[in-house]
């Protein structure tokens, strides 16, 4: 188990900008009363790490000055949060990376997902940013922390977060139970997607990638068929009843468009480059498609959880790399090449 060190300085995954990736010591600071010292075991590399170590930005978040990676976190408690809030020191805690801030933009109330007042750990898209939790230890409200059962394993909850943002992706599309669930994009969002369909009663699921290694884990977690992406008449005869986009791309899109039945529903979870894009839209409207974005997650991490412990939620293949985080720059490498990789996760208790 991971243990408090006696100073207050940590081993950190540091950005400094496009293609500067550092391992360092930071200040760790003291935490506020309301704060928790988590003693970080495993971390997940997520896209948006990717893109702030090889970009310097995601989207419109511009890195403007070094920030911490790094939001998939699973650890232990090593201090408690000292006004009393949260678990006990010794708890082993996954992490929700949203705090909520105040805001005039309006949104639903029941989707604070959509607020622009929500601040995400290891995120530039606000200033100051907001540092992530690539640390040995890091300093975290304890309203984020959410306690682990005894006998289940941190490497499968470092799992998590993604597999929350698949739950709510799925969920945007309602009930799968007896449909054809379409996921065009098989990288570590889009197997978690076929997890979470197949946990939700999908009659059949079919996998898209352009790579063989990610459909051989989307089969492995609940995929019934799988299809190269370059096999557009194969994908466009799906006729899907769900179609999740996980891809990111102006050709998953399209792809997607195309698989999708008469009155299907399309949800868009891969994030697409900024500004338009060029996709067979008049397809939508004359099958009445619907179209509906998917950010993030709010309270699906509960569930998710839930599903992790009592096995139903199956997950286990999609991480296929862990290494320690001294290796995080190798660890980034292989995040990046979704040829060989699933989910990568950076190892911290050793360090």
């Amino acid at each position: 188990m991971p243990t408090s060190v006696p100073h207050a300085t940590t081993t950190a995954v540091v950005a400094h900008g496009a293609n500067d990736l550092r391992v360092e010591r930071i200040e760790r600071g003291e935490p506020a009363p309301g704060e928790a010292v988590v003693a970080v075991a495993y971390g997940g590399v997520c896209g948006s790490d990717l893109h702030y170590w090889r970009d310097g930005a995601v989207g419109e978040s511009i890195l403007r000055a070094p920030m911490v990676l790094g939001h998939e976190i699973v650890g232990v408690v090593a201090r408690p949060a000292a006004d009393g809030s949260g678990p006990a020191a010794g708890t082993p805690v996954a992490v929700h990376p949203a705090t909520r801030h105040p805001t005039e933009v309006r949104f639903p109330a029941d989707r604070p997902n959509l607020s622009p007042g929500v601040g995400y750990l290891g995120s530039a898209a606000r200033g100051p940013h907001t540092p992530g939790a690539f640390a040995g230890e890091v300093n975290l409200r304890a309203s984020m922390l959410r306690a682990l059962p005894a006998d289940l394993d941190l490497r499968t909850a470092a799992l998590a977060e993604p597999a929350s943002v698949a739950w709510h992706a799925v969920d945007r599309a309602g009930s799968v139970a007896g449909k054809r669930v379409l996921v065009v994009g098989a990288g570590p969002i889009g197997a978690l997607a076929v997890a979470v369909a197949h946990r939700g009663g999908a009659a059949e699921i079919v996998a898209v990638d352009v790579y063989e290694h990610p459909l051989s884990i989307a089969t492995a977690v609940g995929a019934t068929r799988t299809l190269h992406a370059g096999e557009a008449a194969e994908i466009a005869a799906v006729d899907a009843d769900v179609v999740v986009e996980s891809s990111g791309t102006q050709q998953g899109l399209a792809s997607a468009i195309r698989g999708a039945t008469r009155g299907g529903t399309v949800v868009l979870v891969g994030m697409l480059p900024t500004g338009d894009q060029p996709v067979p839209i008049s397809l939508a409207i004359t099958r009445e498609l619907t179209l509906t974005g998917s950010l993030r997650f709010n309270d699906e991490i509960d569930a998710v959880l839930a599903s992790l412990t009592d096995g139903s939620l199956v997950v286990d293949p999609i991480v296929t790399h862990t290494f320690p985080v001294a290796d995080a720059l190798r660890a980034f490498t292989v995040a990046a090449d979704p040829s060989v990789s699933g989910k990568v996760l950076l190892d911290f208790r050793e360090r």
